[in-house]
């Protein structure tokens, strides 16, 4: 567990992607104080290599691909996207809210185009007229034309999407958030 920490550390202080240019939208901060303008060019995008702990965690959660959404769900047998992220991170020693609002206050803000593997991803519930984070996932690829993240969907359950390419995400994504796994939750 000392060596993921060691890693994820190590993972936070590579050069992030920056001067990406392309869509650009215009989202605020679930608490209404703030508007943030993410821009991200899909052709631009450079890949991040992962360490071996990240790998790790990642290839956990890839693991229940298919799992099916539970609303309140922590486990193999159901997870919503809160319990997801919280069951995954767990796995390796790190405790987690069960609450995607709560998360989304964790950690260090970083910009959509400065994503790597294992950022969490914040959105908007159901209505993109809502200014609450309702939603997290996880990054798992950033590469040209893509930004691919895991997480727990209402209607699919444990799911890979891009979010480049989805006009769904795109208008509910609220927020990235990089944790500091410098000291674990007791």
């Amino acid at each position: 567990m000392k060596d993921l920490r060691l890693k994820i550390n190590y993972l936070t202080l590579l050069v992030c992607l920056s001067s990406l240019t392309g869509w650009s939208q215009d989202v605020v901060n679930h608490d209404s104080t703030s508007v943030v303008s993410a821009s991200v060019s899909a052709d631009t995008l450079v890949p991040v290599k992962n360490s071996e702990q990240v790998d790790e965690l990642i290839g956990f959660a890839k693991r229940f691909l298919g799992t099916p959404y539970k609303w309140a769900g922590m486990t193999p047998s159901g997870f919503d996207c809160s319990g997801f992220i919280s069951y995954i991170f767990g796995n390796f020693g790190f405790k987690l809210v069960h609450s995607s609002y709560q998360m989304a206050e964790l950690g260090e803000t970083v910009k959509i185009a400065e994503v790597r593997p294992g950022d969490l991803l914040f959105f908007k519930g159901t209505s993109t007229s809502s200014t609450r984070v309702g939603h997290v996932a996880m990054v798992i690829e950033v590469k040209p034309g893509a930004i691919m993240f895991i997480h727990s969907s209402t209607s699919r359950g444990v799911v890979i999407d891009n979010f480049v390419t989805s006009k769904h995400y795109i208008a509910r994504f609220m927020k990235a958030k990089r944790l500091d796994f410098g000291e674990k939750a007791e």
